[in-house]
């Protein structure tokens, strides 16, 4: 017999035959005759058995660049997603997780001991990462430590809010500073990664997706809630019939009948509809020196047809609608074009205003020709009036004091991770801190 034959095999691999042989035994075995108790102990044993196992995996996982190098691959979770034929983002994702046990020994203590899952595990170790780097080992060692004790207690969405305010806990001196720090970090990447895209489907309709920073978020929910409060439909049921066109608006959005039950997501796209018919065209942004308006053209015949076509225009062209949709959004006075008077306007306002008036951004737009900063080549059309000494600082609201600035430089401005300075042409050039 060899000496091969005879060599025992790597704990880790006989650990790993030895729990396939033991659940292989229990196979045939079905689980319909356990008691209640047996039940829980065993859902509770598994669960655990589950974060210990996926702990020695990971382990392994961690030191498998060999195994990688022998065959090719890229990495060795794109091995074990070929060999395996499993999902290469669930393989690449517990090799991340390797890699963050690897930087913090406790969170895989704890999953060693079964105390700390695999979901659990990847929220601490998230936040741990999160933190500043120069904590110093004993403030990290803290953090991990009470992040580990709180998993006994605290689902993974929890450890989650948990772990953003852990600094709060074991370093409250550098909480406040560093809380700032995340918020800025984080909404600087909200803005960043921020999208909505419109896709015309043809029949009549468009889809929107999008992904949006939250507090934009929040503040559309909470504005959709003021059209979809059952509350509100109700008080809006209880007006006589005078007061239907109230009920139409807020109780109502899209003018579903009373008592009628309508799902939450159809409720906050009607809800849409009805909030963008109460927007002030005055006061929002200019497009080509004009205010932005959207208008309903119909001839008087199609106003008194029951069928007929219409069109709305809005944007970049005319899209068709029906005469009785061209009716009730006629009715929306913030839709009807105003026709404006040619009298004189004011452009220095001083002090007596914060905001730039139309006729001062008109201005502007005719004395800077595009954005300021300097190499930007962005039309005044869509730059946005700046104040050079701000208003909060005394600066005035008059032309002297504005520049046209387009929106990513207006962020920039008012960044402080950079400085700037006006150039002799008067153009902004920004310089990066150090």
């Amino acid at each position: 017999m060899s000496t091969a034959t005879l060599a025992a095999p790597h704990p880790v691999v006989a650990c790993a035959a030895e729990v396939r042989g033991v659940l292989a035994g229990v196979g045939a075995v079905q689980p319909v005759f356990m008691s209640v108790a047996e039940k829980e102990t065993a859902l509770v044993e598994l669960t655990r058995a589950e974060a210990q196992l996926a702990e020695l995996k990971t382990r392994i996982l961690a030191t498998g660049d060999d195994v990688a190098t022998r065959h090719g691959a890229r990495d060795v979770a794109a091995w074990l997603a070929h060999t395996t034929q499993t999902d290469h983002r669930t393989a690449r994702a517990e090799l991340h997780l390797a890699l963050a046990l690897d930087r913090h020994p406790g969170v895989a203590a704890g999953m060693r001991a079964g105390t700390v899952s695999t979901a659990q595990a990847r929220v601490i170790t998230t936040a741990l990462d999160d933190l500043p780097t120069d904590l110093g080992p004993a403030v990290a060692g803290s953090a991990e430590q009470t992040l580990v004790g709180y998993a006994a207690h605290h689902p993974p969405r929890d450890l989650q809010r948990l772990g953003r305010r852990i600094l709060e806990v074991v370093a409250p001196d550098l909480a406040d500073a560093e809380e700032g720090r995340r918020l800025e970090d984080e909404e600087r990447r909200a803005r960043e990664k921020a999208s909505l895209r419109f896709r015309d489907l043809g029949d009549g309709r468009t889809r929107l997706s999008g992904v949006l920073p939250t507090p934009v978020a929040q503040r559309l929910r909470h504005y959709f809630h003021a059209y979809t409060n059952p509350r509100t439909h109700a008080h809006a049921d209880a007006h006589a019939d005078g007061q239907e066109h109230t009920a139409h608006r807020f109780g109502r959005p899209g003018g579903h009948p009373r008592g009628e039950r309508v799902p939450q997501h159809r409720a906050y796209a009607h809800a849409l509809a009805a909030l963008l018919e109460t927007l002030d065209p005055d006061h929002l942004p200019e497009q080509g020196g004009d205010a932005t308006t959207v208008i309903v053209t119909l001839t008087l015949t199609q106003l008194l047809s029951d069928l007929a076509a219409a069109g709305v225009i809005a944007g970049d062209g005319e899209e068709a609608i029906s005469a009785s949709e061209a009716r009730r959004l006629a009715c929306q006075a913030t839709i009807i074009p105003a026709v404006l008077a040619t009298t004189s306007e004011v452009l220095d306002l001083g002090r007596r205003t914060r905001l730039f008036t139309r006729a001062q951004r008109r201005a502007l737009r005719l004395r800077d020709h595009h954005c300021r900063a300097e190499g930007c080549t962005i039309p005044a059309t869509w730059t946005e009036a700046h104040h050079l000494t701000p208003w909060t600082h005394g600066g005035t609201t008059d032309l002297t004091n504005a520049i046209s600035l387009c929106n990513h430089h207006h962020h920039r401005i008012h960044d402080h991770r950079y400085t700037h300075e006006r150039l002799p042409n008067g153009d902004i050039r920004f310089h990066r801190r150090t």
